[in-house]
């Protein structure tokens, strides 16, 4: 395995994804980094946008178990986790896994369901196992969590706590189709839904071998105090209540060097940090004040008035 290889890989999902996601490569490409830094992503858009069909065209190219999860008010722990539950013929407790032990989990609508609910994704989000009644299960490799929440609709929802929002290594958007790609999506599913032509490109263990790839990505000091001084500067930003932590620091290099991978370079380029520090940092800083009426769209603006103040290395990285 190798940045070549894996860029061939990524280029091949990305093409499976753009037959039923028209126009949005950015976001397929985020959605694809995330998954080969081994994090977990939040798509925090309207509804009919393609969330979900992202995620079951991901996991179908990858050839990986998916399940999806309907969140809801009476969804409890144990119908993510699973449960023991005592077997009368053999006179013994059998464990039934829930539906999180998948590859890629979608867990739809996720600020529907209580916070004991919520936080009952942390462990499996963070340490990939599953603790239930004192015993410890290790889920399959890759696993992956694709949460989707509506920005606009509020009632009944439970806000998802800093602590799990810090879990997810991206949040991201989807957005309208432009004119054109609105026509192209009308052309395109005219006899019938795309998804249906979608083969798997791969399997689980290329993902995983690639996961394991990531790591030997060289991210030069240059680029490290650069990653330092924009996380530095949030801490500092008179409009930030509270800046990034060392885990945000982090998943921004980890980040990084994904998307140099996938991009099929060794080494991570400070353009590759800027590409990313939206999507990786915006639901990590807390303002002191709204500035507008989408709090997400006022973190970007001074976490783009941040990136503006900081010098980009230059030196051959």
């Amino acid at each position: 395995m190798n940045a070549i290889i894996i860029k061939e890989l990524c280029e091949n999902i990305r093409e499976n994804i753009s037959k039923v996601i028209i126009g949005k490569d950015d976001v397929i490409d985020f959605v694809i980094t995330t998954f080969l830094a081994g994090g977990n992503v939040l798509l925090d858009d309207i509804p009919g946008v393609g969330k979900t069909v992202m995620s079951k065209s991901l996991a179908k190219s990858v050839n990986c178990i998916f399940k999806r999860i309907q969140f809801t008010p009476d969804l409890l722990p144990t119908d993510l986790t699973g449960v023991n539950y005592f077997n009368q013929k053999d006179c013994e407790f059998i464990f039934k896994e829930g539906p999180i032990f998948s590859n890629i989990v979608l867990a739809d609508e996720i600020n529907r369901a209580t916070p004991r609910t919520q936080s009952s994704l942390l462990e499996c989000m963070e340490e990939d196992q599953v603790t239930v009644d004192g015993e410890t299960r290790i889920l399959d490799k890759p696993f992956f969590v694709i949460a989707t929440q509506n920005p606009i609709e509020n009632h009944g929802t439970f806000p998802l706590p800093e602590a799990q929002l810090d879990r997810f290594l991206m949040k991201i958007k989807i957005g309208y189709p432009s004119y054109s790609e609105g026509r192209n999506i009308l052309d395109s599913m005219e006899k019938g839904h795309n998804f249906d032509k979608i083969i798997a490109v791969c399997d689980r263990e290329d993902i995983v071998k690639a996961q394991k790839y990531i790591y030997n990505i060289k991210v030069s000091s240059a680029v490290k105090d650069y990653i330092n001084d924009i996380v530095e500067l949030t801490r500092k930003n008179s409009k930030i209540a509270l800046g990034v932590s060392p885990r945000g620091s982090l998943y921004l290099m980890k980040a990084s060097q994904a998307f140099a991978a996938l991009n099929g370079r060794e080494y991570v380029l400070p353009d590759d940090v800027k590409k990313l520090v939206l999507p990786v940092f915006s639901h990590r800083i807390i303002l002191k004040e709204t500035m507008s009426l989408e709090t997400v769209k006022s973190a970007e603006i001074v976490l783009s008035t941040i990136l503006s103040q900081i010098q980009v290395p230059i030196e051959n990285i």
